[in-house]
């Protein structure tokens, strides 16, 4: 099952168990290019009923990615192939939407910081409110823990899983700590 919030719509095309589980199927993918996603919409939809040209399908897949990257797949009725199915046209967006996942993240590597205020360092991946505490990933992939005092402007209730931060790392007793976190990204939910 993903962990990003997936969003799937259908408008004029029967959802069913083959279509729902290719979409998940294809998303757990990005997520092994890019675990970080916020959030991942799919829009499936049959414009028209007859066409004279092209698939009648149209697909589209939204994809955000901290800090503040957003990017659309899609294919339009009338591309591709008049008798391509929609299993077919899931596969092809989603294989595009995977190659621009990609050169987002390798560019993320590789990139210099130009503001590193500005840049997101870790993804608020476990969040225990009554406790008051959570723990980040960073983009590397290390979980570090962090206490909700350490939460600039008093921010820890404004928290979501997916979360986008900045913080300062301190090395606590039991491990890594953040200490001055800082909300960078809000998920798009």
């Amino acid at each position: 099952m993903p962990q990003v919030p997936l969003e799937v719509s259908y408008r004029n095309v029967q959802k069913t168990d083959e279509i729902e589980g290719l979409i998940h199927e294809k998303v757990e993918k990005l997520e092994q290019v890019c675990y970080y996603m916020t959030s991942c919409r799919v829009a499936v939809e049959k414009p028209q009923e007859h066409l004279r040209t092209g698939n009648p399908y149209r697909v589209r897949v939204e994809i955000r990615v901290p800090p503040g990257h957003d990017f659309v797949s899609k294919q339009e009725p009338g591309e591709g192939e008049m008798h391509d199915s929609i299993v077919t046209v899931l596969q092809n967006v989603f294989d595009s939407a995977r190659r621009q996942l990609r050169k987002v993240v390798e560019r993320q590597r590789g990139e210099v910081k130009k503001h590193p205020k500005q840049q997101t360092q870790a993804v608020v991946t476990k969040l225990f409110t009554d406790r008051g505490f959570g723990f980040l990933e960073t983009i590397d992939g290390r979980e570090i823990y962090f206490h909700k005092n350490s939460v600039l402007h008093n921010g820890f209730d404004r928290l979501d899983i997916g979360t986008g931060v900045r913080f300062v790392e301190h090395e606590g007793e039991k491990g890594p700590q953040a200490s001055s976190v800082q909300i960078i990204e809000k998920p798009v939910i």
